[in-house]
């Protein structure tokens, strides 16, 4: 079986050793926006990052980052954190996605943190904050309802 979601000892192994990068290169479009992780600078977990590169830009007037690419990042890093903080290596899958735009996100980088609010049998929520200069300015907020499944079937 080739490495990936579905192998378990794949999934514990890059779970283990944190390696966020392995998953990135297998997801296509979080390659083709530009999203990558590292330690967060301020606390544990991680911290995401989204590129502003040109096939990013909703609005070439202002210019502004669009707003689906900001959605993408934010459910991107908040499934990539479920990931690494769940109890055991489970693939999660969205059910529900509440997203709140705050303020502009113009073409900088921009940045996102995780929090795991609830991790039970079946289901997890997530809470992402996305912010470019400040942190305390974010430019996104959003809530995230997962369903767990194992990876040896991928099923719930």
């Amino acid at each position: 079986m080739p490495e990936g979601f579905d192998d378990v000892a794949w999934l514990e192994r890059t779970r283990t050793e944190g390696d966020v990068t392995s998953w990135l290169a297998l997801i296509p479009y979080a390659r083709r926006i530009g999203v990558s992780a590292e330690p967060d600078p301020g606390g544990e977990g991680l911290r995401f990052r989204l590129e502003p590169g040109a096939g990013n830009v909703g609005n070439v007037l202002l210019p502004a980052l669009h707003g689906g690419v900001v959605a993408a990042f934010m459910e991107t890093a908040a499934t990539l954190d479920l990931l690494l903080a769940a109890r055991e290596p489970r693939l999660p899958r969205i059910v529900d996605l509440s997203i709140d735009y705050l303020r502009t996100a113009r073409v900088a980088p921009t940045f996102a943190r995780c929090s795991l609010l609830r991790e039970g049998r079946r289901l997890a929520n997530v809470r992402v904050s996305a912010w470019q200069e400040d942190e305390a300015l974010p430019v996104a907020t959003a809530r995230l309802h997962f369903v767990l499944g194992e990876p040896a079937s991928g099923e719930t």
